[in-house]
């Protein structure tokens, strides 16, 4: 009984040190780029199902955009083209919304007819990292700016570089910053550039041709025990090794117009990808002989448009291109369940109790992450046009309107 008195009374003396370090885990994280912090959609801090609680501490107006906003957790970061004539990047205080400074660039492009639904506007999410804020705009050039004072430290015209052409749509990939390196798709490639000044470390994945311009992002993840950069190109999805940037394994992927867009979804060894007027297929990538091989365990008939999913360990929850938030089995790719329609697009953030689903037209749903049905736990209107993927700071929320910048709290 001594014992375990004792016991307790370690306990107690432990667990405020134990809450201390969980409760700062959000603290010490940040939305920092694509998709948050592994840019795969989680976030490990607390998020609001009463959705009635978010309070509007400030908005701030802005000219279009379809980039998502990035933080440090004292500043956030924006851009936006301004009179369809250059690029502009905005830095708020996070607390009242206060113009830290602004950074502007030539960059605007007028996309063709067919795609005008979706804007001549930026809609490359920035990168956040090392002490540096890395934007792709419109004509395939690669930003680089001193995050403290908007000073922009190099530039690198892609599009120029490779001879290339500028891309019809313009430059959609969000870029990724790793160990003093930015990977993005842009220039007909995926290319490796220094952070330090913006030079070419590598080029690869550039026989796809002029008119497969990336709609994909990349992610780095460890697959099979090896740590590599997984992208999805127009035609195929691939694993590159960071060092050299050669092949690692890959697999073709057919879909309408070659208009393969969402993120890869890394799942411990597998590859989970769906595409428009296509398929979902999910791939497992081992080793054999020291050679890096990928199998697709299943492929299943749900489609996909451009919003990238969000996974636990058994469930992928993804939103199909008929409008559905859908479930599906990680082990066979059996649908689980589908809802109702809700909305064309959804950006999708995730931990371990909700799902936030923020749709294009700006509502925003609290879901119940279970492989039962869809549970709506609460739903409010927080925008009006919101393509952009919602962002998460410590007790609050990030929402880029079409032509404004919001800040919730809770």
């Amino acid at each position: 009984m001594t014992r375990l008195i004792k016991s307790f009374a370690i306990v107690a003396l432990l667990l405020p040190s134990i809450l201390s370090t969980s409760m700062s885990l959000a603290q010490d994280v940040t939305w920092s780029q694509w998709r948050g912090p592994q840019r795969d959609g989680v976030w490990p801090g607390e998020l609001p199902t009463d959705l009635s609680s978010l309070k509007l501490a400030w908005e701030r107006p802005l000219q279009p955009s379809y980039s998502g906003p990035v933080t440090d957790g004292k500043v956030v970061y924006t851009t936006e083209t301004v009179d369809e004539s250059f690029e502009r990047m905005t830095a708020f205080d996070l607390q009242n919304g206060e113009v830290k400074w602004t950074a502007k660039w030539d960059g605007a492009i007028k996309v063709p007819g067919y795609a005008m639904a979706n804007g001549s506007w930026i809609k490359s999410t920035p990168a956040l990292a090392e002490d540096s804020l890395v934007i792709l705009g419109m004509r395939d050039e690669v930003i680089c700016l001193e995050p403290a004072t908007g000073e922009i430290r190099w530039q690198a015209d892609l599009a120029e570089r490779f001879d290339a052409r500028r891309p019809p749509f313009g430059g959609v990939c969000s870029p990724l910053i790793d160990d003093g390196s930015v990977y993005v798709m842009a220039g007909g490639a995926t290319v490796k550039l220094s952070l330090a000044d913006g030079s070419t470390i590598w080029k690869t994945l550039d026989d796809e041709g002029d008119d497969d311009d990336a709609c994909s992002s990349p992610v780095i993840e460890t697959i099979a025990g090896k740590r590599q950069l997984v992208v999805q190109t127009r035609t195929r999805l691939c694993g590159v090794d960071l060092g050299d940037g050669s092949l690692l394994w890959s697999n073709t992927i057919e879909a309408y117009r070659n208009m393969n867009i969402l993120t890869p979804m890394v799942i411990g060894n597998r590859v989970y990808t769906a595409a428009q007027r296509g398929r979902s297929h999910c791939f497992e990538v081992s080793v054999t002989n020291s050679q890096m091989k990928s199998k697709e365990v299943w492929s299943q008939k749900t489609q996909a448009y451009m919003s990238s999913p969000v996974a636990n360990d058994k469930t992928i929850f993804v939103h199909s291109s008929n409008e559905r938030l859908t479930a599906l089995d990680i082990a066979t790719g059996n649908i689980l369940w589908a809802g109702k329609p809700m909305g064309k697009y959804q950006s999708l953030i995730r931990n371990e109790k909700t799902i936030l689903v923020l749709n294009n037209k700006g509502e925003l749903f609290a879901v119940e992450p279970n492989r039962d049905e869809l549970s709506i736990l609460d739903r409010r209107k927080l925008a009006n046009d919101s393509w952009a993927y919602l962002g998460v700071v410590d007790g609050g929320i990030l929402v880029r309107d079409l032509n404004a910048l919001k800040v919730y709290r809770y």
